[in-house]
């Protein structure tokens, strides 16, 4: 008889999360500390009130009806301090909660609406990332955002900016942002040119459209990793060649069924995919849009598929494998985990 891992055993073990946004993950209280000292003219934000700003309605109605809380964040996120702040503070609450490693996502463009280059902004990022690291013990990388909602000229000047940042901070690249079919043949240049300079490539695919832009981002943009990926589900082919070609799928299920992506926690495909051996990982999407913590996220996922230690196990095994850093930090992580007791 299996024994389903306890929300008190899952807070005990160490944890890995791939896919996480910074501007979806800032603390409330430091929002209102940037408003004050930034100067901002955002008096109606409060702390009664910030919920409303920060958080997805929860009668969302669309994955673009979710992305409208993050207009606040990205009015805070114009600054070098705070981009460097919130990096930080996003690794110190993930190593609160016992994550060992993490990937943090952004998108430099959408941080230069004021005066900061892609660099200057590349770099806030990074120093908060290594302020963390050298603080906790806990390991990561920063994965920078194309927007597809932009041109494939600013995705290229994003790859470029990055390259300088590969290995120093920088882990990989991404495609986010409203997912439209057949986006990823207006990004090919682009995604070549990061397959060339030696980038990771994730992309989000499968959340809001169909199963068929999961195997074009697999195809033609060189994705290690698919960001969400559930319609692959609708698609017994597209699952087969997720699952032939080891590409692993970075599952968020509290945002799915905000964004409306999946229906009921109780349909969502990562029963299938776990049942089928697809590889996947677990995360928050947004710790702060969604009000969620990674621990949340798999007292959820033990629910639906009766996880025991040993489905954990070849989960984290799992995403060990597929994490955007040396082979040297894979076995480290891998050494974590078993000298861990629950």
């Amino acid at each position: 008889m299996k024994k389903t891992l306890t929300k008190k055993q899952i807070e005990k073990l160490p944890k890995i999360e791939l896919h996480c946004h910074l501007d979806g993950s800032l603390r409330k209280e430091s929002v209102l500390e940037e408003i004050e000292l930034q100067k901002l003219d955002l008096t109606s934000v409060t702390l009664e009130n910030i919920d409303e700003f920060l958080q997805a309605p929860k009668d969302s109605t669309s994955l673009l009806d979710y992305l409208k809380a993050f207009d606040l964040p990205l009015k805070i996120l114009q600054t070098e301090g705070a981009i460097e702040r919130f990096t930080y503070e996003v690794y110190e609450d993930a190593f609160k909660e016992n994550i060992v490693y993490m990937e943090l996502r952004f998108a430099p463009i959408l941080h230069t609406n004021e005066f900061l280059s892609m660099e200057e902004v590349i770099q806030a990022a990074i120093r908060g990332l290594n302020k963390a690291k050298k603080e906790f013990p806990i390991d990561g990388g920063l994965i920078l955002c194309c927007m597809k909602n932009f041109t494939q000229e600013d995705a290229i000047a994003t790859i470029k900016v990055g390259k300088n940042y590969l290995d120093k901070g920088v882990c990989g690249v991404d495609l986010a942002g409203p997912e439209d079919e057949a986006f990823a043949y207006k990004f090919i240049e682009a995604m070549n040119l990061a397959d060339k300079y030696g980038y990771n490539i994730t992309i989000h695919a499968g959340e809001a459209a169909s199963a068929q832009n999961v195997s074009d981002s697999i195809n033609l943009l060189h994705a290690k990793r698919i960001g969400h990926g559930v319609r692959s589900i609708d698609s017994e082919i597209i699952c087969e060649e997720i699952r032939s070609s080891n590409i692993l799928l970075e599952i968020c299920p509290t945002s799915n069924i905000q964004t409306k992506t999946v229906d009921s926690m109780e349909k969502h495909p990562l029963i299938n995919f776990f049942e089928e051996d697809i590889l996947f990982s677990v995360n928050t999407d947004n710790r702060t849009v969604s009000a969620t913590t990674l621990s949340k996220e798999y007292e959820i996922v033990s629910k639906l598929i009766d996880m025991n230690l040993d489905d954990y196990k070849k989960m984290y095994y799992n995403t060990v494998g597929a994490i955007f850093a040396s082979d040297k930090v894979k076995g480290k992580l891998l050494d974590i985990f078993e000298k861990s007791q629950i």
